[in-house]
């Protein structure tokens, strides 16, 4: 799958609002008091541990955003692997500039550069099967866009991106509308032509009541490797199967060989470790 940028109209205002965040209403006094204002350094980004590197447009707008004459160049794109030791950029400008806009960069960087491994990995462990690593809409507020950009750097898919471009019928969901018939009723009456449905079951029992319905997903929620199985069977291709819940590179693997079409993990994005990436400066002038 071919790895698109996101457009600078969506990185922009975030990258602009942790700047603001930083920076308050003085800016960065430190560098400011210490460092001449025609002081010029060239610095590299460079990996302490292996990983997946993502969101080098956020931080080379980081750079920008602070100083137009911060000049980036890129040794690596994202989605590529890197070992400790790699450069992952070198960053030529103004001191200042470089000082103040390295904390937002490195901060952007190492966190979807964390989602990008940590996804590699589920799809390492599963590779040679027919099912896919995707993300869900546990991801940190404001940050969507971009750690789900993220997961698709580290070879992953995208879960629906919010309330609004798919149905997905929960356990709460059926429970308020008096059960899945009814919820899966009035779902296919209140939404378009276009808008696929799918509805979370925890036994088997469930599944064959929803496939009774007919629906475009079913999610099979912390089913074991066995009760999996057995649900692809029930499915017999009628529908997208995706199993959800405690699943991590040690488990993938099991599940994915039931046949399943779709693995959704919600801690690639909200507890993926940050990737330790450095700024080192290597000259100056």
């Amino acid at each position: 799958m071919t790895l698109s940028p996101l457009p600078r109209l969506i990185i922009e205002p975030l990258v602009r609002n942790a700047l603001l965040e930083d920076l308050g209403l003085a800016g960065d006094i430190t560098s400011a008091a210490v460092i001449p204002a025609d002081h010029r350094s060239v610095v590299v980004m460079a990996a302490r541990e292996p990983g997946v590197i993502a969101g080098l447009d956020a931080a080379e707008l980081a750079f920008q955003l602070v100083d137009p004459a911060i000049v980036m160049k890129r040794h690596v794109q994202d989605g590529a692997a890197v070992a400790p030791g790699d450069i992952i950029a070198t960053i030529e400008g103004p001191s200042r500039g470089l000082l103040t806009a390295e904390r937002t960069a490195l901060n952007f960087l190492g966190h979807l550069s964390g989602i990008a491994s940590v996804t590699a990995k589920i799809a390492a462990a599963i590779a040679g099967t027919k099912a896919s690593v995707a993300c869900t809409r546990k991801t940190t507020p404001g940050l969507r866009a971009l750690e789900k950009y993220a997961v698709r750097a580290g070879g992953g898919m995208n879960h629906r991106f919010a309330l609004y471009d798919a149905v997905l019928i929960k356990d709460n969901h059926i429970a308020v509308a008096g059960g899945v018939r009814d919820a899966i009723h009035r779902a296919r009456q209140g939404v378009g032509h276009l808008v696929k449905i799918e509805v979370e079951v925890d036994t088997l029992a469930q599944l064959r009541e929803v496939m009774d319905e007919g629906v475009d997903a079913v999610l099979l929620d912390n089913m074991t490797p066995e009760q999996l199985r057995e649900a692809v069977g029930i499915v017999a291709g009628r529908a997208i199967t995706e199993a959800s819940g405690r699943i991590n590179p040690q488990t993938a693997a099991a599940i994915a060989a039931t046949g399943i079409d779709l693995i959704s993990v919600g801690w690639l994005t909200h507890s993926a470790p940050v990737l330790d990436i450095g700024l080192d400066f290597q000259s100056q002038s």
